[in-house]
Order: C-alpha cells, then sequence, then structure tokens
C-alpha cells in the first residue's frame, strides 16, 4: 500500500520461467506424495533456470532429520541429482550453451568441478537411466533423480528422493529408481 516494496522484473522473469509447463506441478503431487509415503524422505520437483536448477514443489521427510530445502531454492546442475539428469537428456548444442554459463564450484569433497569429468558424469547418467548425488552438494545427503519428458520426448524437469546417508540403503536403490521411473511415466 505504501509502494516501499515492490517486485522487481528477476522476479517476475523467474516466476514466468516457473510458469512454462503450469500443469506439471499439479500432475506431479499426487506421485510426490506417494513417493513420500512409501520412503518416508523428501522428494523433489525441479526444472532449469539459466545454468542452474530451481525447485518447483517439494514433499518434506515425515523424519525430522532430512534435507533441508524450499520451493524457489536454486541448486548447481553439477553436484544435484535433477540437474545432472536435466543436462543428461538434453540436446549437445543446448547443454553446451548451458555449461558455459554454470560455475563448476566447489560444494564438498565429491563435488565434480570440471567439466570433462562432469560430461562423463552425464554419459553414465544417461546410460544408467537415473542421476545421483553422491554427497556432493550437501553432506551426508544422497539422492536419485529421474527427468520428466515432455510429449516431444525432451527433458523438462526432474524428480528425485533425498536420503541422509544413514537411511540410504545401497540395496534399496534400484526398487527407488523404479518407483521414480514408473512416476515420471505417469
Amino acid at each position: 500500500d505504501s509502494e516501499r516494496y515492490g517486485l522487481a522484473m528477476r522476479t517476475f522473469e523467474l516466476g514466468a520461467k516457473a510458469l512454462q509447463y503450469p500443469d506439471l506441478v499439479e500432475l506431479s503431487k499426487h506421485h510426490m506424495q506417494m513417493l513420500a509415503d512409501a520412503t518416508g524422505e523428501t522428494v523433489h520437483l525441479g526444472t532449469l533456470i539459466d545454468s542452474e536448477i530451481i525447485y518447483v514443489h517439494k514433499i518434506d521427510s515425515r523424519h525430522n532429520l532430512g534435507m533441508y530445502s524450499r520451493i524457489g531454492r536454486r541448486a548447481p546442475l553439477h553436484c544435484t541429482a535433477i540437474g545432472k539428469v536435466l543436462m543428461a537428456w538434453e540436446h549437445t548444442e543446448r547443454r553446451d550453451a548451458i555449461l558455459d554459463g554454470a560455475e563448476f564450484k566447489r560444494f564438498r569433497d565429491k563435488t565434480i568441478t570440471e567439466r570433462p569429468a562432469f560430461l562423463a558424469e552425464l554419459a553414465t547418467v544417461k546410460a544408467q537411466g537415473f542421476g545421483e548425488d553422491r554427497e556432493e552438494f550437501d553432506d551426508h545427503i544422497r539422492c536419485l533423480g529421474i527427468p520428466i519428458f515432455d510429449r516431444l520426448n525432451q527433458p523438462i524437469a526432474g524428480m528425485s528422493i533425498s536420503f541422509p546417508t544413514f537411511r540410504y540403503d545401497e540395496e534399496k536403490a534400484p526398487e527407488i529408481i523404479a518407483m521414480l521411473t514408473a512416476a515420471s511415466r505417469d
């Protein structure tokens, strides 16, 4: 009312990009809730903005100890499961343009900080069909992610489940990936 505060143009741009696929969040909510119920862990939906990902929806872990995040938070491409799956299935020319604007900043000891190593990781991600964050962005947090494709088979978002390392069971990873894949296809 006092006009002392207003939204900057950057806020408008961010909102416009997030609304590029307005039904995506609504279509994903039920599946994300089912994944959270089945695993007890935090489920994220993220999409690409500039050379980062932005979380557009999330379902929190039912446990007191989980991954801190919030809708609207940006995260890097090179050390998140969602970032990796979005880049692994992206067209080479567009991926290269996006990565030209990316900063391969070290967040943890396991963070990939060089482009050639990241490109090798993307080849692995695409071959195995899912992406992983192995404590690369946050200490003691593991994530498994799957891409979501549009009707033209273009990657438009990623969905991930985040686990504290002490609750992550490597033997259950194929089961988690199968659940993520089914949710992504739906």
